[in-house]
């Protein structure tokens, strides 16, 4: 063999070809798969994709009465690469922005750091949320703007002015949510709040898309392969609410003039009939180009329109508590059915009857005439029935087993398990709060005798409160209160922790003498219906004194249960009750037949600040 000190160099010369073509190929590779922006470049100069946005879900009452639907609306889009040689006035002007507008939009979708899909090479929303009447002018003109594209889209619109806080609002999404969610870009829209965020993965049906096919200088000639590749959107589902449309207007029309909220359940279902609060305002007012001016000027209402107080309202009971205190005290001992308890009225130590009745009294009468001394009496006996202890353990442990049974009823935290999302959960004091603010032997009954009125540091929602009234009425158990007529909600059954049913028997018929013999009772009961309630007027250290009210009808086999929470408006008889039992009259008989009082309560304010809307 020759030895030829050339021959290993083919090796060498092969592998830098099998390199070479190597990264030509990783290198190819790269550009069309892994680099989208040359992939779009090339696609764009061919074909345009247009998302096709899907219809939103129909929202109805639970009568089937079309609540939101939806109106066409259009958006406005810009592939940048592809404008040239505009007109920048005139394009102002056919729009009705101004320059400065106009350069601020662009810059915002040319920031990256605030607009992170932005490529040059796909549309970007300029503006959103147009009526006709805002492009018809801009279609005719629409060849003059080379890179600028209208896009369908809907906009929802409501048959009534009405419930606002439970059908919520649609707003652009944020980044964080374009993180989240694949399925959103910079521009969409979703739910904000209410039904509309609760349910929005629902609603919101699946988009689509259209590809159609341009010519060299980028104009539009039809469908890609006549359609073949386009994919159809899917529309949303629709939803059905457990709100009684008429019954929700009729309470807003109650709480004109005045700050509130009112809470109708359906005892046996759980579900949420109406749900008030006062002051409110016009859904339609967070819908298309003026949404955000609109938004602005709700927030800066000194009357809070946007807080939805049925949910977010935090109140002490009152009075009203004294049912759940009735309970319990039964429950564990305290008292008995033939329990009395003497009453000097506004005389009474350490705390005081609001008025003068018959003494002594039992648990009925103490109902009926929602006598202090009496409940704070049965609160003591109820606490101290194993005594104190040592360092005051078995106090503690009884008050624990006290804690327990109130929150079994709902109060002091969110309601778990129901759509309705947007809650505060009030507040139970826990014995560790006593300890660590009094110390382990500081507190006994007497500290904490505010809890027996149900004041002090007691706190629960307008929402809490009905879904306490139902409990009551369904001798026992609460179904979660929901907004979506679905018979899956209604199977979630909360038993409370009250052991024997029997005691319902007796605080039922204490609310029905308050309701048949007080004379405010007497005076706005509903005609011809049995039903229990019970009054509260709340001290305030900001004001006059809250009135509030709970009630449940008929008596037997209850349809509905209701709370109502107006503020700064005095006694509990006074307001609230009225306009509570004008609620039920209305749910059970389809009308008001007490026109006058209808009237007079329409008409009254407790707070001349409220808006009419």
């Amino acid at each position: 063999m020759i030895n030829d000190p050339y021959q290993n160099r083919k090796y060498v010369i092969a592998a830098i070809i099998v390199g070479v073509i190597l990264i030509y190929i990783i290198r190819l590779f790269s550009l069309q798969i892994l680099e989208t922006k040359y992939k779009e470049g090339a696609e764009s100069n061919a074909l345009l994709y247009k998302t096709v946005y899907a219809s939103r879900g129909l929202i109805y009452d639970r009568d089937g009465k079309l609540l939101v639907y939806n109106k066409p609306a259009y958006d406005i889009t810009v592939i940048m690469r592809e404008v040239q040689n505009l007109d920048t006035l005139d394009f102002c002007r056919t729009l009705g922005i101004s320059k400065e507008y106009f350069d601020t939009r662009i810059a915002e979708i040319k920031d990256t750091r605030r607009n992170r899909s932005y490529s040059s090479y796909t549309p970007q929303f300029f503006m959103t949320q147009l009526e006709m009447k805002d492009v018809a002018a801009f279609q005719q003109s629409n060849y003059k703007y080379p890179g600028f594209y209208i896009q369908n889209r809907t906009l929802r619109e409501y048959t009534y002015q009405n419930a606002a806080h439970v059908l919520g609002s649609i707003g652009e999404v944020s980044r964080q949510q374009v993180e989240a969610d694949s399925y959103y870009k910079q521009g969409d829209y979703a739910g904000r709040d209410g039904i509309e965020y609760a349910y929005e993965k629902e609603l919101r049906g699946e988009k689509g898309v259209e590809i159609l096919l341009r010519d060299s200088k980028g104009r539009i000639m039809g469908k890609y392969e006549n359609g073949e590749f386009d994919e159809s959107p899917v529309a949303g589902s629709d939803i059905k609410l457990t709100i009684d449309i008429e019954l929700q207007r009729l309470g807003e029309l109650l709480l004109s003039g005045k700050t509130g909220s009112i809470v109708a359940i359906e005892p046996a279902s759980g579900e949420i009939l109406a749900m008030v609060s006062h002051p409110t305002f016009d859904p339609s007012l967070l819908v298309g180009r003026e949404r955000s001016k609109n938004y602005s000027e709700l927030v800066s209402d000194k009357t809070q329109p946007l807080l939805n107080r049925a949910t977010q309202g935090q109140y002490s009971p009152g009075s009203t508590f004294k049912i759940l205190q009735a309970l319990i005290s039964l429950d564990m001992g305290g008292v008995s059915e033939r329990t009395t308890f003497s009453c000097q009225g506004p005389d009474s130590r350490p705390i005081k009857c609001t008025h003068r009745h018959k003494s002594p009294v039992n648990i009925y009468d103490a109902i009926e005439q929602s006598c202090n001394p009496y409940f704070w009496n049965a609160f003591k006996n109820t606490l101290e029935i194993d005594g104190y202890g040592d360092r005051n353990e078995d106090f503690k442990k009884t008050y624990q087993i006290w804690e327990d049974k109130v929150k079994s009823f709902g109060l002091g935290s969110r309601i778990a398990g129901t759509d309705v999302y947007e809650q505060l959960g009030g507040d139970v004091p826990s014995g560790s709060y006593y300890t660590r603010y009094y110390g382990e032997t500081g507190w006994r009954a007497l500290t904490i005798r505010s809890l027996s009125i149900g004041q002090g540091e007691l706190l629960v929602t307008p929402l809490q409160l009905a879904n306490m009234t139902a409990a009551v009425a369904n001798d026992g158990y609460y179904i979660t209160p929901h907004l979506r007529k679905t018979d899956s909600l209604a199977l979630k059954v909360n038993k409370v922790h009250i052991d024997n049913n029997k005691h319902f028997a007796t605080v039922k018929e204490g609310m029905k003498r308050m309701v048949e013999n007080t004379w405010n009772g007497k005076l706005y009961k509903v005609p011809g219906v049995d039903m229990g309630g019970k009054t509260g007027t709340v001290q305030n250290p900001h004001g006059e004194d809250h009135s509030l009210y709970v009630a449940f009808a008929p008596l037997h086999n209850p349809t509905i249960a209701i709370a109502a929470v107006i503020e700064n408006a005095g006694f509990g008889a006074s307001w609230a009750m009225p306009i509570a039992n004008l609620m039920i009259e209305q749910y059970l008989f389809g009308e008001v037949k007490r026109k006058a009082l209808l009237e007079e309560f329409i008409n009254k304010t407790t707070n001349p600040d409220v808006k009419r809307y």
